[in-house]
């Protein structure tokens, strides 16, 4: 028998060390009125990053559905998650910086919306863990250039990564 360790906060917030240059930032859906929720998905004066929008795109994901391993060496990454339940794993791996080999994982969607900041640098891969399809959006500083993607490629169960997602859900 083994003793679960701490694994949130007294105010349910995930306990573990982020990356270096990774910002969360949990929001809340606030019920409207007349019946459905309006959910704040970016405001400049949270101050995270400072940085500016580019371009906003959505990635829809089917049910246990990966999408990574990638990173960027110059865009920042602003990941929404506003349908559904994604996990996001992070791994930061320049090696210099003071988090360098850390992984992180976070669980985000309808139930517990949340903006995350992810540097360039860092590689992340993202896996819908609901039974029904999930979205997240992206609100990246610099636009996608498609004659020249600042976009590096990893395989999912490459050996450079120390996570593994999990294979099969019981709802498959």
């Amino acid at each position: 028998m083994e003793k679960d360790p701490q694994g949130i906060t007294q105010d349910w917030m995930p306990l573990q060390r982020e990356i270096d240059g990774v910002l969360t930032r949990e929001v809340r859906n606030v019920a409207k009125p007349r019946g459905g929720m309006l959910t704040e998905v970016f405001r400049q004066d949270w101050n995270l990053d400072g940085g500016r929008i580019d371009q906003v795109f959505q990635n829809v994901l089917e049910p246990g559905q990966i999408s990574g391993w990638h990173a960027h060496r110059e865009t920042t990454d602003r990941i929404f998650v506003n349908w559904g339940v994604i996990k996001v794993v992070l791994y930061d791996a320049p090696e210099t910086s003071r988090t360098h080999g850390l992984v992180n994982a976070f669980q985000f969607g309808l139930p517990r919306p949340a903006l995350l900041i992810v540097p360039p640098g860092v590689w992340h891969a993202v896996q819908n863990v609901a039974s029904t399809p999930s979205a997240l959006l992206n609100l990246v500083d610099l636009a996608y250039q498609y004659e020249n993607p600042d976009h590096w490629r990893l395989p999912i169960e490459t050996d450079l990564i120390p996570y593994r997602f999990p294979k099969g859900f019981p709802w498959h």
